[in-house]
């Protein structure tokens, strides 16, 4: 089974975009919101070097932005 979370805040189109595209292909994925959560903001930062969201990580595949392409990719090639 894949994992999908998707790291998130609330004022980001960019991740309404890709929680949309996710929920319309039937991808299951967990939401963590960072801008609520400075302690898992910093985690993903110190893991991926990145502070913009979107990003996702798909069965231990980090993909940076909205760029459903290369997550379906991911979820393919896993």
């Amino acid at each position: 089974m894949n994992s999908v979370t998707v790291y998130t805040t609330s004022s980001c189109s960019y991740c309404v975009m890709l929680k949309n595209y996710l929920t319309q292909n039937n991808v299951p994925f967990k939401e963590v919101d960072v801008g609520a959560n400075p302690e898992m903001m910093m985690k993903l930062v110190s893991k991926t070097g990145q502070l913009g969201v979107p990003q996702t990580e798909v069965n231990g595949q980090w993909v940076l932005g909205f760029d459903p392409n290369r997550i379906m990719n991911a979820l393919r090639n896993s």
